[in-house]
Parts: structure tokens; C-alpha cells; sequence
């Protein structure tokens, strides 16, 4: 199973953040295989906890993320760690999901990190603002692992048909820049045709001051 959280906070479109995580390591293992390139992944640092992801709009970074949202997901994750839900504050650390490195020497659930640089850290996270998980977890919703990866699969259908139709569309202004440049240069040698014949005529005309005389 997949949990989903709805926060209070919403993004510039009006739209809620939701958060999700696995119901164990071996869903864990199917969220880093399946995540989508817009998530941000949440875990206690150098504890065991649970894998919480925050889902952006395209082209937002690891830095658009609300103070409120970082705030959420940390609490979400302390209370989801066996270890962390006990002590009085840990380190949470996140990153793109683009970011996590999975290597075959690797337990399930277990990541590393392609760049370190991309890894933000919050020190210090308390168990006294246990409140926000209470409220979240009010609005949990479950949904199945299969839902989950059809819903990344619709996701890369529209990214591949969008690319698709930016394609076309780029194809067909090269044309019509290409059209346009020969008709333009088609234009020009007709003019300068023009030219030259005009002149020619002239000179034929006999338009010589010694025709006078």
C-alpha cells in the first residue's frame, strides 16, 4: 500500500501539497523505482525510517519547497521511524528523487546519492509539533502499488505526447521560416531582374546627349 497525506499548505496554484510513503522497505524499494522526476524524498538521518516524498510542480527545485511543507515531511518521517519517534529530536535530510542512486549491493530500501551537494539537511527536528502528523494522518488515504505505478505511467504518456506535439510544432515553424526566406530571397532576384532590364531599355532608348545635337 501507498499512504497519501493532504497538507493545509497549497501551492501558487491554489492546488493542496500531498505527501505519500510505502507501508514497509519492499514498498519503499517500488517508490525509488517509480517515483516521478517532480518528488522531493524526506528520511531520518542515519536512522531507519520511513521514505516520505513531496510531489512539486515541473521545474521547481529542491529551494520552491514552502518552509511549511519541509516542516511536515520531517515530522511525518521522525514519527515513522522506530528509532526517531523515541528521542527528542533528529536530523531529517531530502533530496530530488532524481537524485537517489540504488546500486545491487544495496538492501531494499536502502539509496545513496549521485551528487551530496544536492542534499539539504534540517537539524534538530522536535517531537513538539506532533500536532501536524495528528492532522495529517487524519486525512490519510491508501491506495495500491499498482495505482501508484499507472499513475507514473500515465504521467510519462502525457510527457512523451506533449514532446511529441512541441516537436511537430517546432518542425512546422522551421518550415515556414524556410518558405518564407525563399519567397523573400525569390522576390529579391525578381527585383533585381527588374533592375537590370529597366536599365538595359534605357541605354537601348538612346537618352545620349549627343542624340540631340
Amino acid at each position: 500500500m501507498v499512504f497519501y497525506f493532504t497538507s493545509k499548505v497549497k501551492d501558487p496554484n491554489g492546488v493542496a501539497y500531498q505527501y505519500y510513503m510505502g507501508k514497509d522497505k519492499m514498498e519503499n524499494e517500488e517508490l525509488i523505482k517509480y517515483g516521478w522526476p517532480e518528488d522531493f524524498w524526506f528520511h531520518v538521518d542515519k536512522l531507519s525510517s520511513a521514505h516520505v516524498y513531496v510531489r512539486q510542480a515541473p521545474g521547481r527545485t529542491v529551494h520552491d519547497i514552502p518552509r511549511e511543507v519541509v516542516e511536515e515531511c520531517c515530522q511525518l518521517v521522525k514519527e515513522n521511524s522506530i528509532e526517531g519517534c523515541k528521542k527528542d529530536a533528529v536530523d531529517v535530510v531530502y533530496t530530488p528523487w532524481t537524485n537517489l542512486k540504488k546500486t545491487g549491493d544495496m538492501v531494499a530500501g536502502q539509496v545513496g546519492f549521485h551528487y551530496d551537494k544536492q542534499v539539504k539537511k534540517v537539524k534538530d527536528v522536535l517531537r513538539e509539533h506532533r500536532d501536524q502528523v495528528k492532522y495529517l494522518e487524519k486525512g490519510k488515504v491508501e491506495r495500491t502499488m499498482d495505482e501508484f505505478i499507472a499513475a507514473r505511467e500515465e504521467r510519462d504518456r502525457k510527457v512523451r505526447e506533449r514532446e511529441k506535439r512541441l516537436k511537430v510544432e517546432a518542425e512546422r515553424k522551421r518550415k515556414q521560416e524556410l518558405e518564407e526566406q525563399k519567397r523573400l530571397q525569390e522576390l529579391r532576384s525578381y527585383a533585381s531582374l527588374n533592375n537590370s532590364e529597366n536599365m538595359t531599355s534605357n541605354k537601348d532608348a538612346g537618352y545620349d546627349s549627343d542624340d540631340f545635337m
